[in-house]
């Protein structure tokens, strides 16, 4: 059996639509069939809240897991709202990060607790916290590849070098496979001049690496996180919606040629 493709989802960049790339490429690639597994590694939480689980009931979350507490496949719920796996998270985590820092293997931790899961799944998402700290480390050493959510404005290029810099460094060091996967233009605006001319330095910049499809500017997806679904069960017919499935299935076209 393969195993599964794990990508970071990551930006130290916040409100730019990382978790809503994160649930909504999950949710519309189950529509496909694939069998997924989203890890939350926020502490915020939201791409928990987004699946429609209550953050603040949960027993076991990522945190546990990162700390050895409990076994990852053991903590995995179901999101019956987006037909995918998830690892949840909270607040906790924040703790996770300054008890991570005291172990020497605290880089490495995702990786090891992901040795069953990646047997079970056939892809791996990881919505990394909106900052270059020891969890995104960890998502980063455990991945195959990075999917870059960027908005179209002024300092799209500049605010991502951080985070170039921090790949190419895991590159060197921890995980010589790691690639930038893709580069996602969210957040659309094609009346906007300032993002036709932004699209643009990006193709330039990344070629081949920035997808085709381009999320949109869209009221129901902003809405739907709120209502605990995925774009594809809050609103099938939104052009959201239609701009997941287009990702979903370049996505796997990328995957299996």
């Amino acid at each position: 059996m393969n195993e599964a493709k794990v990508f970071a989802i990551a930006n130290q960049k916040g409100g730019v639509g990382k978790t809503t790339t994160t649930i909504n490429l999950a949710a519309s690639l189950a529509v496909f069939s694939k069998n997924i597994l989203l890890i939350d590694l926020d502490p915020q939480g939201n791409a928990t809240t987004g699946s429609g689980m209550n953050k603040f009931e949960l027993k076991e979350t990522s945190c546990d897991v990162l700390l050895g507490r409990t076994n990852l496949l053991d903590t995995v719920l179901t999101s019956e709202e987006g037909k995918f796996d998830i690892l949840p998270a909270n607040s906790d985590l924040t703790s996770a990060e300054v008890e991570l820092l005291r172990h020497a293997d605290r880089s490495q931790r995702l990786k090891d607790a992901l040795a069953e899961a990646i047997k079970v799944y056939d892809y791996i998402f990881i919505d990394c916290p909106p900052a270059l700290n020891i969890l995104t480390v960890n998502a980063l050493v455990a991945s195959n590849g990075v999917i870059v959510p960027l908005q179209c404005e002024f300092y799209a290029l500049e605010g991502i070098s951080a985070l170039l810099d921090t790949i190419r460094g895991i590159s060197d060091t921890l995980n010589p496979g790691l690639k930038i996967e893709g580069v996602l233009r969210t957040m659309y605006d094609g009346r906007n001049n300032l993002a036709l001319e932004v699209s643009q330095q990006l193709k330039e910049h990344f070629g081949s690496r920035v997808y085709e499809t381009i999320i949109p500017r869209n009221v129901r997806l902003a809405e739907s996180p709120s209502h605990g679904l995925p774009i594809t069960y809050y609103d099938p017919s939104s052009r959201g919606a239609y701009a997941y499935m287009d990702l979903a299935a370049e996505f796997l076209e990328r995957q299996e040629p």
